[in-house]
């Protein structure tokens, strides 16, 4: 299987010529595959949002290549407008984007641009409002009555609305509580499983990556030193440190007791698999019984 969207050496440099020259991103090789759900982790200033950008055609290379389905997405401009609709991107704080006088017509907003007819494009308001657990009646009120949990949903809604073969999210719960980050985590993954998208999570909490993605990518300066499964990324405690990321609350005491002896594994990220070692651990201390 080939990947859905690949860079090859993607490189970007900002004000280039100037005194304010600055290299985010230095001969970048990130790839994603139909279907998969990766996290972009990186400390702030890391190439982050640069990276991103560049995936539907917001910032323009200053050396190598943008591929969607293996072709430069900057190849002709008609391309690169189609590709905004296939590759979405919800910025953070999207909800400071909602405009439009009703949710209905907001989450609508992309759908209309692509040119559809009125039944699909109410076909994909209602599918996209259901995604993100948004009532029927919410739909004609005024996206500014509505909570900010809420208005965060209308936001990624007016994404989903475009079913967008790839969905990126720039740090989709910044701001939330606990519980109203779990519910767009829980409407996101409810879209990956229904249209098997390719979902890119940009997150500076390791305990969301954790939990939610397959496949982790670090960024630091520019590049990208390590790409693989969670449990692979998170073993590199003290690389991670140097860079100003931390690992999850359970890697850190897991990576402490194995420092002190005890004899637990290495590869836990989750409090569920945290519970499972310790449950494990005191049936092997207890001959099994």
């Amino acid at each position: 299987m080939d990947p859905i969207i690949e860079t090859k050496n993607l490189t970007h440099v900002y004000s280039q010529g100037t005194p304010f020259q600055h290299t985010a991103l230095d001969g970048v090789a990130f790839s994603a595959m139909p279907g998969e759900y990766i996290a972009v982790i990186g400390r702030t200033g890391s190439g982050k949002s640069t990276l991103i950008q560049h995936l539907n055609g917001l910032l323009k290379p200053t050396d190598g290549q943008v591929l969607f389905d293996g072709e430069d997405i900057w190849a002709d401009q008609q391309r690169t407008h189609q590709i905004r609709f296939q590759v979405g991107l919800v910025f953070q704080y999207p909800e400071y984007q909602l405009f439009e006088e009703t949710v209905y017509q907001d989450i609508a907003f992309g759908p209309k641009n692509m040119g559809l007819d009125k039944d699909e494009i109410d076909r994909r308001v209602r599918q996209a409002a259901h995604f993100v657990g948004l009532k029927d009646k919410t739909l004609e009120k005024s996206p500014f009555d509505l909570s900010g949990g809420q208005k965060r949903r209308v936001a990624i809604a007016g994404v989903i609305a475009m079913e967008p073969s790839v969905l990126i999210l720039d740090e989709p719960t910044a701001g939330l509580d606990p519980a109203g980050s779990a519910k767009i985590l829980e409407n996101i993954r409810a879209y990956h499983e229904e249209k098997n998208a390719c979902i890119i999570l940009v997150s500076h909490s390791m305990e969301e990556v954790a939990r939610e993605a397959e496949r982790l990518v670090v960024i630091d300066h520019g590049h990208i030193p390590f790409s693989g499964a969670p449990a692979d990324v998170f073993s590199h405690v003290a690389e991670l440190e140097k860079m100003g990321l931390g690992v999850p609350a359970m890697t850190g005491v897991f990576a402490r007791l194995r420092a002190m002896g005890v004899d637990v594994p290495a590869s836990v990220y989750t409090v569920e698999q945290a519970r499972d070692a310790v449950l494990a651990a005191l049936q092997k201390k207890g001959g099994g019984k």
